[in-house]
């Protein structure tokens, strides 16, 4: 799934009229808190009068924020389906529910068919995935009877000006999925428990000058050893990294992600690695593939000098709770914290 995310992330559509999870939202006075509106990354509105009823998600990351809002009974179907044991356990046996309908990116005409009335879509255009058709254009969207959504932190945030520091476009999607699935309620539950333990983190962090933070590389093991792929400040990683009192090496770079060269890794000289695994299905295979991340930068000529492979300073967090948007962010923000600042907070055990 996080492949998709390099690949994907990095525009926000044609400005065509697509709808995103993002910009403003209102409601009316009708029951239920209908009318809601929502608008997509170039201001354009879209209105339900009424919640859902048949919903398509294009991947894991939209699937688990419907079910952590209580949705999920209403998802018909999805892309680039969550494997076995990926989603924590309260969630993981409702999405191994959910009908497939792509691996990948779902094919056009199984989309259109779906009979679904809203489409959530976590990334920009899908159609450059896998040699996959080329995405519905949004005439045959309303054609189908399909809204199509997106998820503003992550489709809408590399056309932005500014970096994603914090982790309030994320809270603004749970917020707007909630008013347009008729799940308010649950969606300000979420967003309050995500403030609550980053307002922890930054209480403990608040003397630390910005200078003084110790540097920090996200390494994707995943993504391939020839050529690193960097984490760059319009990643929902940069906020997680930020919020968590370290600095991104790559904060410089006005983008999602980019090919960088292990020179250039090695002129950042970071203080601390991420080991970005993506998650095996068991804990046991996790671990095996966090050792193979580490023995590859303590064997790789270039990187074996680096200051935080000689010191040791690895953090074996999984990549998806760091890049892609979702409530778990807050949990990675607390992880990362407690292992950059052992002093100033209690290990809490969060993440995974």
């Amino acid at each position: 799934m996080v492949l998709a995310v390099a690949a994907l992330a990095t525009g926000c559509g044609s400005g065509d009229g697509r709808t995103a999870a993002g910009g403003s939202a209102g409601s009316g006075g009708a029951a239920g808190g209908f009318p809601v509106t929502v608008a997509d990354c170039d201001g354009r509105r879209t209105t339900f009068t009424e919640a859902p009823r048949k919903i398509v998600t294009s991947n894991a990351a939209s699937l688990e924020m419907l079910l952590r809002l209580g949705a999920g009974d209403r998802v018909i179907g999805t892309g680039f389906p969550p494997g076995k044991g990926t989603l924590p356990p309260e969630l993981d046996a409702r999405a191994q529910r959910v009908p497939v309908l792509g691996k990948t990116v779902i094919p056009k005409e199984k989309l259109l068919g779906s009979g679904a009335d809203v489409y959530i879509d976590t990334f920009a255009s899908m159609g450059t995935m896998g040699g996959a058709a080329t995405g519905p254009t949004e005439e045959e969207f309303a054609a189908a009877g399909i809204k199509h959504v997106y998820l503003a932190s992550t489709a809408c945030a590399p056309r932005k000006k500014v970096p994603q520091r914090d982790l309030s476009a994320v809270e603004g999607d749970i917020q707007r999925l909630g008013q347009v699935t008729g799940t308010s309620q649950r969606a300000t539950q979420l967003v309050r428990e995500m403030r609550k333990k980053v307002s922890s983190v930054h209480a403990a962090l608040a003397d630390v000058p910005a200078a003084k933070r110790p540097s920090y590389f996200f390494f994707d093991f995943d993504a391939g050893t020839k050529q690193p792929v960097a984490v760059c400040n319009r990643q929902v990683a940069n906020a997680v990294l930020t919020e968590a009192g370290a600095r991104n090496v790559f904060a410089d770079c006005a983008s999602a992600f980019k090919p960088v060269s292990w020179e250039d890794v090695v002129g950042k000289d970071p203080d601390w690695i991420q080991l970005g695994v993506r998650n095996r299905g068991s804990a046991a295979a996790n671990e095996k593939a966090f050792d193979e991340a580490e023995r590859f930068l303590k064997e790789f000529p270039a990187t074996a000098g680096l200051r935080a492979v000689k010191d040791g300073k690895f953090l074996r967090i999984g990549s998806e709770r760091t890049t892609i948007a979702g409530v778990g962010n807050a949990d990675t923000v607390r992880q990362i914290a407690e292992t950059l600042y052992p002093d100033r907070l209690a290990t809490s055990g969060a993440g995974r």
